[in-house]
């Protein structure tokens, strides 16, 4: 006679159904706010003046931020994206076209978005890039409200001469950098982490404590990420948001991806022509 033994612990455990285990990382409600009603400020952003010296610009108060970067990193896509203005920052397809230190104001004066030429790439003659470099030198060192710079980098072509000249200068001055790692779409995940964590470990190696994150204007990934830090280094409160919907924000189209910010003088004489050709109306339906 066969008794009947039962099985054993062991046996029941490899059976058992195995129960999936969740390593997403949980993020903080109180975060995740912040973020989102920065992104909501941000929206804001108007151009408020243009200067090609620095002692041309806006008054020295208050806070600014600037983005810097070769000329086709996607700074255009990026300030688009970020302030949720598809025409806020305009692009041209000839490279090196913004010439000139651009302003915003988010709500009031005192806070700002700082659109600074764009280097390493410009079309123009070598005496006028040389101009370029000075002034840009002059904006980073004795800029007095300028809080810290969203150093854009193609994530393709990462760490080139003036990005890291850039760093430099900013690390000899003691100012915060945010890294954009920009069209991180082009890359699969798995590259896309991989380059990440390659720009992290030269940093590290470099003694360069800068935050980093990947960014894409075309599917909006990173934006609250860059909103939040933004929004702490320009002294923004809760109280000065409102609702906002992050799918509002309009998707960057693949040529605004790849091209550098128009000079403002473009977008002034575009609307100059608007002004005359509204006038023209006005006084033929007057006749």
């Amino acid at each position: 006679m066969h008794q009947h033994r039962g099985k054993s612990k062991n046996s029941k455990t490899a059976h058992a159904p195995k129960q999936k285990i969740s390593y997403e990382k949980k993020v903080d409600p109180a975060i995740t706010e912040y973020s989102v009603r920065a992104l909501n400020w941000l929206r804001k952003a108007e151009f408020l003046m243009s200067a090609p010296k620095l002692n041309l610009c806006v008054e020295d108060t208050g806070y600014e931020i600037a983005f810097a970067g070769r000329s086709n990193a996607g700074k255009s896509s990026a300030i688009n994206a970020l302030t949720n203005q598809k025409q806020l920052a305009r692009a041209s397809k000839k490279p090196g076209r913004t010439q000139m230190i651009n302003f915003f104001s988010l709500g009031n004066p005192d806070q700002r978005l700082v659109d600074l030429p764009g280097y390493g790439y410009a079309a123009v003659p070598e005496a006028m890039k040389i101009v370029w470099q000075k002034e840009l030198e002059n904006y980073l060192i004795h800029r007095e409200s300028l809080q810290g710079l969203v150093l854009l980098m193609d994530i393709r072509h990462p760490l080139q001469h003036f990005d890291i000249m850039m760093l430099e200068w900013a690390y000899s001055r003691k100012l915060f950098v945010h890294v954009l790692l920009t069209k991180s779409d082009k890359l699969n995940r798995g590259p896309a982490s991989k380059a990440l964590q390659e720009v992290k470990a030269q940093l590290k190696k470099m003694k360069l404590q800068f935050s980093i994150q990947l960014f894409s204007s075309l599917n909006k990934q990173g934006l609250e990420e860059l909103a939040s830090v933004m929004a702490g280094r320009l002294n923004f409160t809760l109280e000065q948001s409102t609702e906002f919907d992050l799918d509002s924000i309009p998707e960057a189209s693949a040529d605004d991806l790849d091209e550098p910010l128009e000079s403002l003088d473009a977008i002034e004489d575009e609307c100059e022509t608007e002004i005359a050709e509204d006038a023209t109306d006005e006084s033929r339906q007057a006749d």
